[in-house]
């Protein structure tokens, strides 16, 4: 049983216990039932600081204004990604006999839709989403959900795997948008709201939830950028890490939507949990709105990111660091070689040289430099303050052009066309209307729902009984496949389906 299906039960339970309370009390006689409604306006408070209460009220206040001010521009992500059909094994227990030589149909595609997703947050009221790029890496098809429950195919604007950030489109026009505040502004220990869609499929009803935490810490890498992604590796040489950790409740799902302040802006892209159970245990980390705001804008204006480098190679100092290279603390990045046409190296850096700051902000780890570097053009001059052998100095360094690290487009599929919403039909002859368990043949059974496909999103079910189509009653296989190929992409088809027992139901599913 899930962790959603104990929590129903103990709630169902609190109330069957409510009711044995309120099943006892009637049976009391009269006369010793005691109700003290008359006194109630009488009783002091339960609490007595109003105070305290008072300053409560106002920070529940401010998330409920966070939750609905920001809420409207959190969007759902639905990824579609090709995978090998299963050729065999795709009817229940049971079904194999009678559908036989069904399961080897030509009609059959060569390759199947597989789903998945998380979330992202409109920046713009064009229809500009920001989101993390495992979101959607390898997607065939994107379809993007509007908390109005408005439906949006989505184009790929671009993407960046060395940050894992991505930016979609909607073609939509006057849309809620989030405003991106300064993440250098977060201290640990303020409070945060995290936005997501914790799930998919049967956890859909938990789309757009809202949890709260604290900022726990900053500055952390986690060393997962470029896990199981179909980037090269060597381009994750390049990646930056330098997360905002967090203890609001984050779990699968959760990627790429927004940690929100108190002040309703934007501070981070929530991105990945550390747990050892796949779920929330308390650790969360958000890639900072700063490095964030930074690569969308790239992304927008550019198609890719312009990465600017100093050309050298860091590590984070470590105590026998500091104690060798003379420094005050155990604080900085220290160079140890350089790349081949280093501008560092040409402005006079050195290995063994710590560097402590750029611009004047610290930098005290290899990932606060990066993200510091990484808000910089190539091309543009900065001033780094280092110390060599326990001597302060500053060099300027005008920072050279990263390699463009090419986000692959995805293969093309054979056959990922998906014939009359992915739906595999037969006439209803008398042995299967046995097996089935229907009253008489006649009509048309569906004998095959495709994974990920409209009529599977749909819960349209194996061994249901096609009535209609479109109010068009059903006859025949060959007319059904007839009107189902006949619809057009966009349209909603009208499907009248029917239980063996026949109960019916009806399912209006859109064309992709």
């Amino acid at each position: 049983m899930n962790g959603s299906a104990r929590l129903l039960v103990i709630a169902g339970a609190g109330v069957l216990l409510l009711a044995g309370v309120g099943a006892g009390v009637l049976l009391t006689p009269p006369e010793r039932v005691t109700v003290p409604v008359l006194d109630a306006p009488n009783r002091p408070p339960v609490v007595q600081n109003v105070a305290s209460v008072r300053r409560a009220s106002e920070l529940s206040d401010a998330f409920i204004s966070i939750a609905e001010t920001v809420t409207p521009a959190v969007v759902r992500i639905q990824a579609e990604r090709t995978v090998p059909h299963p050729r065999t094994g795709w009817l229940p227990r049971g079904l194999h006999d009678f559908f036989g030589g069904l399961e080897q149909s030509d009609s059959m595609p060569l390759e199947i839709p597989e789903v998945g997703g998380g979330t992202g947050f409109i920046v713009s009221s064009d229809g500009y989403i920001l989101t993390n790029n495992h979101v959607i890496e390898g997607a065939t098809r994107i379809v993007v959900s509007l908390p109005d429950r408005r439906m949006f195919e989505a184009a790929v604007v671009g993407r960046d795997p060395t940050t894992d950030l991505a930016v979609i489109r909607i073609d939509a026009r006057g849309l809620p948008a989030v405003f991106l505040g300064d993440s250098d502004e977060a201290r640990v220990g303020e409070w945060v709201v995290a936005i997501g869609n914790p799930g998919f499929d049967d956890a859909s009803t938990l789309d757009f939830t809202v949890t709260s935490g604290i900022i726990s810490a900053k500055g952390r890498p986690l060393n997962i950028i470029g896990v199981g992604s179909e980037t090269s590796s060597d381009g994750f040489r390049y990646a930056i890490e330098d997360f905002i950790q967090t203890d609001a409740v984050i779990n699968p799902g959760n990627s790429g939507g927004p940690l929100v302040n108190l002040r309703g802006a934007v501070i981070g892209v929530n991105t990945a949990i550390a747990t050892s159970t796949g779920y929330n245990q308390g650790y969360g980390f958000a890639i900072p709105s700063n490095l964030a705001r930074r690569v969308m804008t790239d992304l927008i204006e550019k198609g890719q990111v312009e990465r600017a480098l100093l050309g050298v190679s860091i590590v984070d100092v470590s105590p026998e660091d500091a104690e060798v290279y003379g420094l005050p603390s155990i604080a900085g990045v220290l160079v140890e070689d350089f790349a081949g046409d280093s501008p560092a190296r040409r402005a006079g850096l050195q290995r063994g040289d710590v560097i402590v700051e750029i611009n004047g902000q610290p930098a005290l780890r290899v990932g606060q430099l990066q993200r510091l570097v990484a808000g910089h053009a190539p091309g543009e001059r900065v001033r780094l303050g280092i110390i060599r052998y326990g001597e302060k100095r500053e060099v300027t360094v005008e920072l050279m052009r990263a390699p463009v690290v090419a986000a692959p487009t995805p293969s093309e599929p054979r056959r990922t066309s998906q014939p009359m919403l992915g739906l595999e039909i037969a006439d209803l002859d008398a042995e299967l209307a046995r097996q089935l368990g229907y009253p008489r043949a006649g009509g048309v059974v569906i004998t095959d729902v495709a994974p990920a496909s409209p009529a599977d999103r749909k819960r349209i079910g194996i061994g249901h009984r096609v009535v209609s189509i479109d109010r068009t009653p059903v006859e025949s296989a060959a007319q059904a496949r007839r009107l189902l190929r006949a619809a057009r992409t966009g349209q909603v088809v009208s499907l009248l389906l029917q239980y063996p027992d026949e109960r019916t139901y009806i399912a209006n599913v859109r064309v992709p």
